[in-house]
């Protein structure tokens, strides 16, 4: 049997990696160690989506939170106020929002290389913000770069939080793959959860190959002790499974470091 490659992706975007791996024939083990809930609607969270007109902005994190903000605006506003510039970080969200919200999207440009934020912090249009309200969508935690990039260029900034991200355990059976290092690549796309897995990673694992989103995620891996290091050119299926078409061929020997 081939070498399975690991994917560490929770929700639709994990199942749709899978799918997109399984389609290309390749061996697939999902590390389901992080659950996406959504948060009980407050009072604040009730405001905010009342007063959602009176934001010029809305940058909105994941397509999870992308999912939560298009169920809120259903409940609250039969029509979508207009005059409101949407923006994400990925791909993915802004195809989320096109599809549940019918709204067009700014995103970072293809050439900047990576969905990240501070790609999009480069677009012109968030360099000057004196008197704009811009709404953060996003999920519990998280880095505070937008938040405060785009205060220090003058935007009144407000966050709200509509999902929370839960650590569980790794299987016992998903462990093994981690501490023989017997699979082909590991992909990760969230610095919480490289963190997470690293506790179970043997040397071997440490030598085999780890896909990333981002180059930021690429130095984390560093310092945790990884050394084969493949940085994809964005989040989406398509970039991550271009970046394992550059992993050693299937059936090749498991590194197992030196000692």
């Amino acid at each position: 049997m081939s070498q399975p490659v690991l994917i560490c992706r929770p929700g639709e975007r994990g199942e749709a990696l899978a799918a997109a791996l399984r389609g290309q024939g390749a061996s697939v083990e999902s590390l389901n160690v992080m659950q996406l809930e959504t948060l009980p609607e407050d009072a604040a969270m009730r405001s905010t989506w009342l007063d959602i007109d009176q934001y010029h902005k809305i940058v909105v994190i994941s397509p999870f939170a992308a999912v939560c903000l298009a169920e809120a605006l259903d409940r609250y506003w039969p029509q979508l106020p207009v005059g409101i510039d949407y923006y994400s970080v990925g791909s993915a969200t802004a195809s989320t929002l096109y599809d549940q919200l019918g709204v067009r999207v700014h995103l970072p440009p293809a050439d900047a290389g990576e969905d990240t934020s501070e790609a999009l912090l480069a677009l012109a249009s968030l360099q000057q913000l004196a008197h704009q309200r811009i709404l953060l969508v996003a999920g519990e935690g998280g880095r505070a770069l937008l938040a405060e990039t785009l205060a220090a260029r003058g935007a009144k900034v407000s966050r709200i939080a509509v999902y929370r991200r839960t650590l569980q355990p790794l299987a016992p059976a998903l462990q093994a793959y981690l501490f023989s290092g017997n699979y082909r690549a590991l992909i990760v796309t969230s610095s919480e959860l490289l963190e997470h897995l690293a506790k179970w990673c043997h040397q071997a694992a440490f030598n085999q190959p780890l896909i990333v989103s981002s180059r930021r995620l690429a130095t984390l891996a560093g310092i945790l002790g990884f050394c084969n290091l493949k940085v994809a050119s964005g989040a989406t299926s398509a970039a991550l499974i271009a970046a394992l078409e550059t992993c050693d061929p299937q059936g090749a020997d498991v590194d197992q470091g030196t000692y």
